[in-house]
């Protein structure tokens, strides 16, 4: 599936195509997958009428070859659905190499109304709201044109299926299907047997970075690089002006005591502490204590972290320290792609171990 940073890169797309009047554009979906594949199900990618594409899904031969599909959707104006397993496009799925076999969902982008749940869509991750968004894409294993359906734990919020009893259907089953991956279900109907693509949608990873060390100036590049919506906190002014910051970098004056209501934290938020004074660190980390979010890090010597740790007031908090994965780093660049590395790790659920002692899935 799409990371929040690439569904904002395509939802810019597509808006700078409603400016254009006149849309001509193909919507690629992967709906579904089995086995070694090169992204999951829900992953989209762009084909704009010239063949140029926004968000690669991959890059090789499958890709080449949604592409042209898109191109002939875009003529036709009717949808497709693109199959690439051992009765079709076989000598596509060969050069893949990957061994998986994989199902897209091709709908045609002709009208500004074929995106309509785009701006509801966009609204929630500024939000940074949480919600599902389910895609009806075919009846009886043909494809259909796309009716979404997007709601969170309280309202629905776009509902373009036009089937109460399917969007409810799709309401009540979404729950047992798994919170972190795309699903696709097969769900009744009175148009017949309906194909759902049902998705989690979580906003933007934020990261706050907490001091202006040379490892904090070094983090905020790659961060930015991922996608997160980058913060950076001093207690200093003077440090928050420095002319070697990134262009356009948010930033937050904030003394550990006002740090909870400066910071707007959540379960999809980071904070890294690194001001190389022990003392303030301190303080700033008991201030984020009782606070949840998805990682808790800080910069230091194993001797440095002993001290932190024993800090009564830090008694229960889930640190990570000393931030970031065992990778031998050292100057601040490395350090920085080490604490970046064990962030997303923690926030993808995985240890950080090499793939060549993993047995499980890649992706």
């Amino acid at each position: 599936m799409n990371s929040a940073h690439e569904l904002n890169t395509l939802i810019a797309a597509l808006r700078n195509l409603h400016r254009d009047g006149s849309p001509k554009a193909a919507l690629a979906t992967l709906t579904r997958t089995r086995g070694s594949t090169f992204r999951r199900p829900g992953t989209r990618m762009l084909v704009l009428g010239d063949g140029q594409v926004v968000c690669e899904l991959s890059g090789g031969c499958p890709q080449r070859d949604i592409v042209a599909r898109a191109l002939e959707v875009i003529a036709s104006g009717s949808p497709k659905l693109a199959r690439y397993n051992a009765e079709s496009a076989l000598d596509v799925l060969i050069e893949m190499g990957c061994g998986g076999e994989l199902e897209v969902l091709i709908e045609p982008l002709l009208t500004t109304h074929d995106t309509d749940f785009i701006d509801t869509l966009s609204r929630c991750l500024d939000d940074r709201r949480s919600i599902r968004l389910a895609t009806l894409f075919a009846i009886d294993d043909t494809a259909v044109m796309p009716g979404r359906l997007l709601w969170d734990e309280h309202d629905i919020l776009h509902d373009s299926i036009h089937d109460n009893a399917l969007s409810q259907t799709i309401a009540a089953q979404a729950p047992s299907a798994n919170a972190r991956h795309a699903t696709t279900l097969s769900l009744p109907s009175v148009r017949g047997n309906a194909d759902v693509l049902i998705e989690a949608i979580s906003p933007p990873h934020a990261l706050f970075v907490i001091g202006s060390s040379a490892a904090a100036r070094a983090l905020l590049p790659l961060a930015n690089a991922l996608g997160w919506q980058t913060t950076l906190v001093d207690s200093d002014p003077a440090r928050l002006r420095a002319t070697d910051l990134p262009a356009g970098l948010h930033t937050v004056c904030a003394e550990p005591a006002n740090l909870p209501a400066a910071l707007s934290l959540d379960m999809h938020s980071s904070v890294v502490v690194m001001t190389h004074n022990l003392e303030q660190d301190v303080a700033y980390l008991q201030a984020l204590k009782d606070i949840p979010m998805a990682y808790i890090g800080a910069l230091g010597s194993r001797d440095r972290v002993a001290r932190m740790r024993d800090t009564p007031s830090l008694a229960g908090l889930h640190l990570h320290a000393p931030a970031g994965l065992d990778i031998g780093s050292e100057t601040p660049e490395e350090i920085a792609l080490a604490i970046a590395a064990e962030i997303m790790a923690v926030i993808n659920h995985r240890n950080g171990g090499s793939l060549r002692n993993n047995g499980g899935a890649i992706h």
